[in-house]
């Protein structure tokens, strides 16, 4: 369901209308799991309960759609098909992991729409709204698990054939796994921007695709390479529905939507964390350096009037975080 065929971008521009103008996106998936009695301390992080408790990601998503989420993002991101080898599964049991984790998703979205018909408390409205389910692919930082997708400097020793290569097959699969998006999440730089989008156009991809950066200086990527060059990038393919911005400090983003104005018109996606700093050696978030909810959603006038009209949260935000992210936007 959702985007199915036709013209990607104005089928994103339908399902915006239809919300009236504004669509949200869920929050953090890791936070909520762990909030859930998950152990994330693993190579895998949130893609462990993919193999252990695929349950708690079904209510993590559950929990989202009640808060108000028009999109929930699958449990992919860190979830390779190299990961997964290297603990011993098979690469067609890998590719499975990888498709269970959109069917979690599209289950939750089932079972929200059935709880809608019978009506949630103070959500009876929600049912008349498509929700999407985004196919999460994060960078290959994300992969070594060592924070480098706050970085980005593992670019200097990679080539784009390399990178192509390591994200091919994972993309195909998430492509035909049943999800209405794929989103291309935390790029901490253009040379991996650059092997998403040619593989996108190489596979002729049928999905739809966002592409979201991320910054750690509110001008550039973490890489250090341009904002706008990385976004004219996204812009430059067709496939791409949606350009934006994530796991980045609330306090940076109205100033990146500003500049990913200058060069696209296409829709522009925010989902920031909590401001909270990563900790890569200790593998733990500074709780110390965050904002609160009531802070976070503060802003979310001042992103919409920049500009804008997908918004959610990342590491560290929560369901209510995000109900009150839709809250605002329903005003």
């Amino acid at each position: 369901m959702g985007f199915g065929g036709g013209d990607p971008e104005a089928l994103m521009r339908d399902f915006l209308r239809e919300l009236g103008g504004c669509a949200v996106i869920d929050g953090g998936l890791a936070t909520e799991l762990e909030a859930n009695g998950a152990d994330l301390n693993d190579p895998l992080w949130s893609a462990k309960c993919l193999i252990s408790s695929p349950h708690l990601i079904r209510k993590v998503h559950l929990d989202y759609l009640e808060a108000g989420a028009n999109i929930i993002i699958t449990s992919s991101y860190q979830a390779t098909i190299q990961g997964f080898e290297s603990r011993g599964f098979s690469a067609e049991e890998s590719e499975a992991l990888l498709q269970k984790s959109a069917e979690i998703a599209c289950e939750a979205r089932d079972i929200f729409y059935k709880g809608c018909s019978k009506g949630f408390e103070n959500h009876n409205e929600t049912k008349k709204h498509t929700v999407l389910v985004a196919a999460s692919i994060g960078s290959y930082g994300a992969y070594l698990a060592d924070g480098s997708e706050y970085s980005g400097e593992y670019s200097k020793e990679m080539t784009l054939e390399k990178l192509k290569n390591f994200h091919r097959r994972r993309v195909e699969v998430l492509a035909e796994s049943g999800a209405d998006l794929i989103a291309f999440e935390t790029i901490p730089n253009k040379l991996e921007a650059q092997a998403y989008a040619e593989l996108l156009e190489e596979n002729n991809t049928r999905t739809p695709a966002w592409f979201s950066f991320n910054s750690k200086d509110g001008v550039n990527v973490v890489s250090g390479d341009s904002l706008i060059e990385c976004a004219s990038l996204a812009d430059s393919c067709k496939k791409v529905v949606a350009i934006g911005i994530n796991c980045t400090p609330p306090r940076f983003i109205q100033g990146l939507i500003l500049s990913i104005r200058k060069v696209t018109k296409k829709p522009i996606l925010i989902y920031p964390n909590s401001g909270e700093r990563y900790d890569a050696e200790k593998k733990e978030w500074v709780t110390s350096t965050g904002v609160t909810d009531e802070d976070f959603v503060s802003y979310v006038r001042v992103w919409c009037e920049a500009g804008a009209c997908l918004i959610g949260g990342c590491c560290r935000t929560t369901p209510n975080t995000i109900r009150g992210i839709s809250k605002v936007l329903q005003k």
